[in-house]
């Protein structure tokens, strides 16, 4: 079923700040109206939308969602207020088959939820580009040119994104490229690129690591010469901290997963900012040489007017 569109204007509800972005680079210079749900900087995987988040939703023609269980209270609000006609889109759940889910450190298998950090993959990105295209062409065909021609500019600047992935990971020998995170957020991206993800800090719980799971770290590291462990700059951990003092490896506490650099309206407060930023990062503290990324043009197609709550 298409989304019908409600008074003449494309109205979209999205969840994650990264999901809000690739929605409006599609959607530019259209009338579209995008409205983002989780607030940058929030735990999106402990967030309960407000009463009030139900007022945005009813008046969605589509809303797009992560899927893979990263959102079910916002899913299950939004299934409570579809009013007739409009879409859920579950974007990682529709683009990833089930063979291809990862489970992890964060998210193992007898927990039951995939890890859903599909978009840190460029190429899994450019899938949700596509079935975002689709739905907007589908639900406002009178813009389908629009969309289409945005759709086709920011593809050429995913392709861009992913070759100098390639090329400043191939930088790095094999054995550099061994990431220990605050959280499970690079799984898609370590297997196409090809790192190795060895441990994460953030348990399936949420909660802090016993000692055992911290000194377990911390013999991995000394075990694979890892050099460089990599915080959050939202959710800052004493724990990584400790561990990079007691292993005396660097430890670069500025990722971030789906909240997106600066400001709304900042040169690089979008999709394509946060990854040129996160792998730069990633590749300059291993030794690697990321100039291909540092020269990458990361604009939008045109203007975001999304709406991202901070």
């Amino acid at each position: 079923m298409h989304a019908a569109i409600a008074n003449g204007t494309l109205t979209i509800a999205t969840t994650v700040a990264p999901i809000t972005s690739l929605a409006a680079n599609i959607a530019a210079g259209t009338p579209t109206v995008i409205k983002g749900i989780v607030p940058e900087g929030t735990n999106s995987h402990t967030y309960e939308p407000p009463p009030s988040v139900a007022a945005t939703l009813e008046d969605a023609d589509i809303v797009f969602i992560n899927g893979l269980s990263l959102e079910e209270p916002t899913k299950e609000m939004a299934r409570a207020n579809a009013r007739e006609g409009s879409v859920i889109c579950e974007l990682a759940t529709t683009i990833l088959p089930e063979d291809q889910w990862i489970y992890d450190f964060s998210f193992p298998k007898d927990g039951g939820k995939p890890n859903p950090h599909v978009w840190t993959n460029p190429q899994m990105a450019g899938d949700f580009a596509a079935l975002i295209r689709d739905s907007l062409v589908a639900a406002d065909p009178d813009n389908a040119t629009t969309y289409n021609s945005n759709y086709e500019a920011f593809v050429l600047k995913i392709d861009a994104l992913d070759q100098a992935i390639v090329k400043s990971t191939a930088t790095l020998a094999p054995e550099q490229r061994k990431l220990l995170t605050y959280h499970d957020a690079y799984a898609y991206f370590a297997r196409t690129y090809g790192w190795t993800v060895i441990g994460a800090i953030q348990p399936s719980s949420f909660e802090e690591q016993t000692p055992k799971e911290i000194a377990e770290l911390i013999d991995q590291i000394e075990e694979q010469g890892v050099t460089a462990i990599f915080g959050s700059e939202v959710f800052p951990s004493s724990v990584l901290e400790q561990i990079g003092k007691e292993t005396s490896v660097r430890y670069v506490d500025v990722l971030r997963d789906d909240d997106l650099l600066g400001a709304p309206g900042d040169p690089d407060h979008s999709w394509l900012g946060l990854m040129r930023f996160d792998y730069v990062t990633m590749v300059e503290a291993l030794g690697g040489d990321a100039s291909a990324l540092t020269s990458l043009d990361t604009s939008d197609v045109g203007p975001d007017t999304a709406d991202y709550p901070q």
